[in-house]
């Protein structure tokens, strides 16, 4: 990009101008990754390792902008890079756990949403704005809304909280009862998708001896009418799956609304998710 001049410099900005983040390029698009030649992981660093290469590539059905648009609207001379994460396509349980932050490796995008396309956060590899220009730009983000919930699966990706080993074992029964019941048409499967997230916070700490857990249900309110049912027999179910065991001498649960929750109560609880709550000895 040095050796382009001010006019091609000024038509890469202004190709640009409307672009943000979670913005795509839903054409084939090679995605470009290092490899360590001697243990490849995937069929791409194989064919990288037998051809004595430490880079592989491999085909993706498309591309998503994850730079914040602030800067993707700067000059090309100020900031020459962008980063992008290839799309893949779920099922359509998966792409409503994925849009309720329930599995922070992928990030959901609304407009991709009839497609079943979603980004996949686990990798990320940077490209020039010169290239980013000559793509067709296929809106992300349809809303203000949608922008703050992809700037939010952004950061939660990288800042959740880490689990203690004996948190992610404790919570399991509890995780594999949401992942398995949320897609049923059940008055329980309602629930499940009407909860915006889950959080639970732990008390004095999580690396106190004795901790007292507080699981926080919080429904979607903005997401369409709460399903009708008993929602004290649901977390009575769900904590029954998760009995004081060990440190955790207490746990209750609790159904509160944006509206109701604290701030404390907020920071000083995590977002529950079910691939964090994959036990590592999985």
């Amino acid at each position: 990009m040095d050796l382009l001049d001010d006019a091609g410099r000024a038509r890469i900005d202004n190709a640009l101008a409307d672009w943000r983040q979670g913005d795509c390029v839903i054409t084939h698009q090679w995605f470009i990754f290092r490899t360590e030649l001697e243990r490849p992981l995937t069929d791409a660093g194989a064919q990288a390792a037998s051809e004595s290469l430490d880079a592989a590539e491999t085909e993706v059905i498309g591309l998503a902008v994850l730079t914040q648009t602030c800067d993707i609207i700067r000059t090309c001379a100020e900031r020459p890079f962008v980063e992008v994460s290839p799309l893949v396509e779920v099922d359509e349980q998966f792409l409503h756990e994925i849009e309720r932050g329930h599995r922070p490796r992928y990030a959901f995008i609304p407009g991709l949403a009839s497609m079943r396309w979603v980004v996949d956060l686990d990798r990320t590899m940077t490209v020039e704005k010169s290239v980013v220009a000559g793509w067709d730009r296929h809106q992300g983000c349809l809303e203000d809304a949608d922008a703050r919930r992809l700037a939010s699966a952004l950061a939660r990706k990288r800042a959740r909280a880490a689990f203690p080993d004996d948190f992610v074992d404790f919570a399991s029964s509890l995780a594999d009862r949401m992942s398995s019941k949320h897609a049923k048409a059940s008055p329980e499967g309602n629930a499940l998708r009407a909860l915006r997230e889950v959080r639970v916070r732990a008390a004095p700490s999580w690396d106190a001896g004795e901790i007292y857990l507080t699981f926080l249900f919080v429904p979607d309110e903005d997401g369409g009418p709460i399903p009708a049912g008993n929602w004290d027999s649901f977390v009575d179910t769900w904590l029954a799956l998760a009995p004081p065991l060990g440190r955790f001498v207490e746990v209750d649960g609790l159904i509160q609304s944006l509206d109701d929750l604290t701030a404390r109560d907020y920071v000083e609880s995590d977002p529950l998710d079910l691939d964090h709550l994959s036990s590592r000895k999985g």
